[in-house]
């Protein structure tokens, strides 16, 4: 897989253009939004904002919060454990969701 490598500059105000390259390949129209992932070793991952990524407020919260509590915190970090997973994975043994299937009405 190709990579592309772009430099663009910081103004005064911290700003900067998002080079015409990045622009087209993510597909990026004005208003569109970008989201930044800040990786442990201090690499960036910039990506498109889906429409369907900003359609729950109450998630998009939640992700924004556990984004800065890494970056203010990354030593707490933690895989999981193990038993943990063996556990989880057999609390759903046998049980399968249609993620596409409509909501029964008194659950919408």
């Amino acid at each position: 897989m190709a990579s592309l490598e772009i430099e663009s500059t910081l103004t005064d105000r911290y700003q900067t253009t998002v080079p015409d390259a990045v622009r087209r390949t993510l597909k990026l129209r004005k208003r569109d939004k970008i989201r930044y992932v800040v990786q442990p070793d201090g690499a960036v991952l910039l990506t498109r904002v889906e429409a369907s990524d900003e359609s729950d407020p109450v998630v998009g919260k939640f992700l924004a919060f556990l984004a800065r509590d890494m970056e203010v915190q990354p030593a707490q970090i933690q895989g999981i454990n193990p038993a943990l997973m063996r556990r989880a994975r057999s609390l759903v043994k046998g049980i399968t969701v249609d993620l596409d299937a409509p909501l029964p009405s008194e659950d919408e």
